[in-house]
């Protein structure tokens, strides 16, 4: 019996480390020239079904042309949304100019 439960701790903490971040990623333009990075949040409640704040990239990238945006769940966003089971999902933009 405890070999068992071992058994099934071990597969749940492996499954809980090889899950992966979600990234999207796209450039306007040509992409990014200067260098410079802005990033924000995105707040969402019930696992990214309502928006609380949603950041603005062609806000976030100053009148540029060129950038790239990149949208994703940081491991701290991940932990967040599995300390509060789902109600608070975050997210992190970076635009780079």
């Amino acid at each position: 019996m405890k070999r068992k439960l071992l058994s099934f701790l071990f597969i749940g903490v492996l499954a809980f480390v090889m899950t992966s971040c979600y990234t999207y990623t796209f450039n306007v333009g040509d992409g990014p020239q200067t260098g410079v990075e802005v990033v924000e949040k995105n707040h969402y409640v019930i696992y990214g079904l309502a928006p609380i704040q949603i950041s603005d990239p062609v806000e976030m990238a100053g009148g540029s042309e060129h950038y790239q945006v990149k949208i994703e769940h940081t491991f701290v966003d991940g932990l967040l949304n599995a300390l509060t089971f789902g109600i608070y999902t975050p997210t992190t933009t970076t635009v780079r100019r």
